[in-house]
């Protein structure tokens, strides 16, 4: 339900042809934003990081700023055919040298990011299987 709902705020997110899975595996990540950088990790998703995702076959599902905490949450979710499909992408996101020039970039004046959760989850059987369109 969790998901559906989500999924349905995120659909400009995924293209025409896409489609949200039962078979797949969701991870739903939320970032802990450091004092005064909430601006600067939006920006470092909206100019780099989603194309990033997309280069290696990373999934965006949606993505949303929690404003009701002290220094904001990026919360988003990425969807994978497998754990192992999204084990490869992380470890080919991270190793990406483009990825590495970002990162250096950003956290240029300090970290962006104190601490992030990561929640994996299945779509359950009675969860609507949406066609997304545009």
């Amino acid at each position: 339900m969790l998901l559906a709902g989500l999924a349905l705020a995120g659909a400009s997110t995924l293209s025409r042809a896409q489609t949200l899975s039962t078979d797949g595996i969701y991870e739903l990540r939320t970032y802990h934003v450091a004092p005064g950088k909430l601006d600067a990790l939006n920006a470092r998703f909206r100019d780099h990081t989603l194309k990033l995702f997309a280069k290696h076959h990373m999934q965006s599902v949606a993505y949303w700023n929690q404003e009701d905490t002290a220094n904001g949450q990026v919360v988003y979710i990425l969807a994978f055919p497998s754990r192992a499909a999204r084990d490869a992408a992380w470890d080919a996101f991270r190793a990406d040298p483009e990825w590495q020039a970002v990162a250096k970039a950003s956290e240029a004046d300090g970290k962006l990011v104190e601490k992030v959760d990561s929640v994996f989850m299945r779509m359950t059987d009675y969860s609507p299987h949406l066609k997304l369109a545009r």
